[in-house]
This record gives C-alpha cells, structure tokens and sequence, in this order.
C-alpha cells in the first residue's frame, strides 16, 4: 500500500449547474418512453441510468424532465415495491448469513452482519417515515432470503 500519496481523482464530477446538453436528440417524451421501457425489461433505477448515459448520451435525467428518474417510474407504476439501496443492503446481508452459515467462526463477518443489519433497521425507520414503505413492513432474516429468491 503506497502511503505517500492520497487518493486518486480520475472520476469526473458532475456540473455545478447542470443543464440540458445542447448535443442531445432525445425530446423529453422520448427519454421518458427510454425509461419506462428499461424499467419494463427489470432494469433497476441505477442500471437504467447508466444505460441511457452509455447508449443514448443522457447524462442525467432530471435537468431534462425535470424530475428524478425514480419520480418517473412511480408516476408510470413501475417503480421498484423495495427501494434499491435498501435491496441491495438486503442483498448483501443474505449473503453474508449463508457464507456465516458455512464459517461460523468468522467473527469479523458475523461483526459486519451485525452492522450491516443495522444498517437495513435505520433505513428501513426512515422509509417508513418517508412513506416508501408500509407502515407494518419488517425486516426479518427469513423474509430477506424469500426476497432475494424473489419469491415474495
């Protein structure tokens, strides 16, 4: 490991303001259509994005809808029914339960089950509140494992 220097700055950085590119061919119906269409073939909100910013040349959708990707696929109903971030936190702790299942010795694993699951708790709280998420919903081990198979 090279302490001498810092972290690398490769990425690029979003605009300060961003506006719609003059390049762009897309009209707005257009990239909602794009949207909803990926959203159909079981693309993610993320995944989707990425798509239409390597494949179209979108860089963002909301300087040109004028609302949040995610806004879009409720307004058309095919929004996710469990946001993605906490999808893939749920993802990760069904993973990490079936390697404990396997190594049950391995404490630094079942320290990170434990922060990962709070984790999942406190955005679970704050879904909730927000009103992403019934009031009653739960997060629960067993449930996480039928959600992952994708049986619920």
């Amino acid at each position: 490991m090279n302490k001498k220097r810092e972290k690398g700055r490769s990425h690029s950085t979003r605009p300060a303001r961003p506006t719609v590119p003059t390049w762009l061919v897309f009209t707005p119906e257009e990239i909602e259509m794009l949207v909803v269409e990926l959203a159909r073939k079981g693309y993610g909100p993320s995944m989707i994005g990425i798509i239409l910013r390597d494949q179209y040349g979108v860089p963002l959708v909301k300087p040109i809808l004028g609302k949040k990707l995610v806004r879009v696929l409720e307004e058309n109903g095919v929004a996710p029914e469990i946001p993605e971030d906490l999808m893939v936190l749920i993802r990760k702790a069904v993973n990490l339960r079936r390697h404990l299942d396997e190594h049950p010795k391995d404490l630094h694993a079942k320290k990170g089950l434990i922060d990962l699951e709070s984790k999942i708790r406190r955005l679970v709280k704050y879904y909730k509140r927000k009103g992403k998420l019934p009031k009653d919903w739960e997060y629960s081990p067993e449930r996480a494992k039928l959600l992952v198979a994708g049986t619920v």
